[in-house]
């Protein structure tokens, strides 16, 4: 592991301390996530994902406890090199681990992404309808991700990267009033081989902040792969 990594792995631990510590009732959850991608085209491609969330600290007390489980898809279509949009589906099942509602969500998705030297700039609008059982949420969200290799100008395979994504979402529905939200989330991935790569990081996520706000900490692992 080169200088820059080691450094980014520290700066991603005091990001977590700090997180943990600022609010006395901090919740603490783990996500791993296995996604499953095919391009049936040069244009049109699909993803098929499946992941859980574990408690990890809650009320002062370490424990792992499975929180939900879902599958979800994406179908993207790619208009031109920097420009996609999607139409994606999930499915969450909490009712089995917890009391509470599952959900069925539906979602549109517009990317843009750009290339600077080797920065690597996306911008990602999504409009959702979550479906509960007793009600229905309207969400929307705005995602800036930057991404970067640590070797070279480009990414090789068995080399590391870090990209880090700011995310604001607004909520509605007839039930609650308006929330919003903000989500940061540095990480590392590492490209293993040309069809397989994985991500460690680490998410903040700030809720009702406009209400009472609520913080969160998630430690998140995702593996991807291209078959």
């Amino acid at each position: 592991m080169n200088i820059s990594c080691t450094r980014l792995l520290v700066v991603l631990f005091v990001f977590v301390s700090i997180s943990t510590k600022a609010q006395d009732h901090t919740e603490v959850f783990h996500e791993h996530e296995f996604n499953f991608r095919h391009s049936f085209s040069q244009k049109y491609s699909a993803n098929f994902g499946l992941s859980s969330r574990a408690y990890v600290y809650t009320n002062e007390d370490v424990l792992y406890n499975l929180r939900q489980v879902q599958i979800s898809h994406f179908s993207t279509l790619k208009l031109d090199l920097k420009h996609s949009i999607a139409l994606g589906l999930m499915y969450r099942n909490r009712d089995a681990f917890e009391n509470s509602s599952n959900e069925i969500r539906v979602t549109q998705q517009f990317n843009r992404k750009s290339l600077f030297k080797t920065l690597r700039v996306g911008h990602r609008l999504r409009s959702e309808q979550r479906f509960y059982d007793s009600f229905t949420a309207f969400r929307f969200r705005y995602r800036l991700a930057l991404d970067i290799p640590l070797q070279g100008l480009k990414l090789d395979v068995g080399e590391t990267y870090f990209v880090v994504t700011n995310e604001g979402l607004l909520t509605s529905s007839k039930v609650h009033k308006p929330e919003l939200e903000y989500r940061i989330s540095p990480s590392i991935g590492i490209l293993l081989s040309e069809a397989l790569n994985i991500e460690f990081g680490v998410e903040l996520r700030l809720d009702q902040l406009n209400i009472n706000t609520e913080d969160s900490l998630f430690f998140n692992t995702s593996v991807d792969i291209k078959i």
